[in-house]
């Protein structure tokens, strides 16, 4: 295989899936702490108190609270976040399994409100502070190099209760602190950096899988969207600042879209699906501008943004040195009726007759892999990152406790040569973590039981177990 010497292998995970302690040590709630578990049937919940004292759950992801309402952890209700898989008291046991696997690097995320547990404080939390350190010097023993992610999904709860979140473009500089705290404190611990996690989620979730969003979601949405490329660009300007090896990069929720017709108007709309859904993001993080097609975007649903001649400046002065992406499917695009559809989490659509299918709808495709990283590649001609790739999968404990998944053996198998001939297309790629190294609660159902290897963790979806690790 093609793969460069010094190539970055290892897992990935996320803070709120898998530290635990979510109110320990002084850390604040993120909305994770409020959502409960689901399934691939049942969709998780977000839960609040009305202004009358009533408790409620809602499967909307994007709904808004009510005037009066508040977030809040409700009795009825199981929290699989709260506890994630205990990594904040088993990050020692847990590194030195990674390490045994030989990992070389391991992408992890600094939780917001550990460090502020409300996000516009002035000062951290000294024990946030300390966990973190405590963790980077762990890997540092072991030479394993931290992959931060800075935001995954995890705004503090008091942000999008008291500002309206990522629409207060007040969020900006409370992010921006947050940045240059993790920058100065783990300089020379950590010089790889994410700062957004799958940021074009944030849009594409809107008409994708079967939704419809309507022009009032996607007037937020882009401008939530702007004030994060704000905040990313701010923080590139002050990683660079702070210590100039610092390498820090966008991640983007990769898809592979294909049109499932040779009917014209089938390449058209893939040709804007890609436009939308991927490069609207990668442009502005990669070029530092707009692209063309922006307002032909943002005039489809009556978008008008609040943009600043300062916005355009930081944009252009803080592009990203990586480009790092997620990828787990590929998605059919068209125009016409659709008979046989796929349907799971996160996915609704055309069934590709080529692909199969995982027990959660997702298309095994590492062709669409391959395809991918060569056409990202070719528009930006930066190093690039797989940075989550993996099998959810139902895994069996046997009577004598092995686990045997030689169907996750064969997903990865067939991503990595998919990834060693895109190198020998010419691809700059400096790294692969899988998602995930180490069982964790899933974002999309909450559950336990919907599993990635390679460590297994004794807890399941009713929040019992022992937390115990199994190789």
């Amino acid at each position: 295989m093609s793969f460069p010497k010094g190539f970055l292998w290892g897992g990935a995970t996320a803070a709120n899936q898998c530290e635990g302690a979510w109110n320990v040590d002084g850390s604040g709630p993120a909305k994770t702490d409020v959502t409960t578990g689901g399934s691939v049937k049942e969709p998780r919940k977000i839960t609040y108190v009305d202004k009358d004292g009533n408790g409620h759950a809602v499967a909307d992801r994007n709904f808004e609270l009510p005037e009066g309402a508040h977030y809040a952890v409700l009795d009825d209700y199981l929290y699989p976040n709260h506890d994630g898989i205990d990594f904040y008291h088993h990050y020692k046991e847990d590194i030195a399994l990674f390490a045994e696997m030989g990992f070389k690097v391991f992408r992890m995320s600094i939780s917001w409100s550990r460090l502020y547990p409300n996000g516009d404080e002035e000062t951290p939390n000294p024990k946030g502070l300390e966990f973190y350190r405590n963790v980077f010097l762990e890997l540092k023993k072991y030479n394993i190099e931290p992959l931060v992610t800075i935001w995954h999904f995890d705004t503090p709860l008091y942000l999008e209760e008291h500002y309206g979140g990522w629409n207060n473009r007040q969020l900006i500089t409370f992010y921006e602190r947050f940045a240059k705290t993790c920058f100065n404190e783990y300089k020379g611990l950590v010089k790889y950096w994410l700062t957004f996690n799958e940021i074009n989620n944030t849009v594409m979730m809107l008409d994708l899988f079967g939704n419809k969003g309507d022009d009032t979601q996607y007037q937020k949405a882009y401008q939530q969207l702007h004030y994060q490329f704000v905040a990313s660009a701010r923080a590139v300007k002050i990683g660079h600042e702070i210590d100039p090896e610092n390498k820090i990069g966008c991640m983007i929720c990769g898809i592979t879209f294909y049109p499932a017709t040779c009917d014209p108007a089938d390449i058209l709309l893939n040709r804007h699906n890609w436009e939308k859904n991927i490069f609207y993001c990668g442009d502005v993080q990669c070029f530092g501008k707009y692209p063309t097609y922006a307002k032909r975007l943002w005039k489809e649903h009556h978008v008008e943004l609040d943009i600043t001649k300062q916005d355009l400046q930081d944009l252009k002065e803080g592009v990203v040195d990586m480009y790092t992406f997620s990828y787990y499917m590929s998605s059919l695009v068209t125009t016409h009726q659709v008979k046989d559809q796929v349907s799971g989490n996160f996915t609704a659509g055309a069934r590709n007759e080529y692909l199969k299918y995982s027990d959660w709808g997702w298309a095994f495709d590492p062709t669409g892999l391959q395809y991918y990283l060569e056409m990202v590649y070719d528009r930006y001609e930066i190093p690039m990152m797989v940075v989550e790739n993996g099998l959810g999968a139902f895994d069996e404990v046997e009577e004598d406790g092995s686990i045997h998944d030689p169907y996750r053996l064969d997903y990865y198998r067939e991503h990595i040569q998919a990834m060693d001939k895109a190198i020998c297309n010419g691809v700059d790629l400096i790294g692969y973590t899988t998602w995930g190294c180490i069982d964790l609660v899933s974002a999309g159902t909450g559950e336990m039981r919907k599993r990635y290897g390679f460590i297994y963790v004794d807890k399941h979806d009713d929040g019992t177990g022992t937390m115990e690790r199994k190789k």
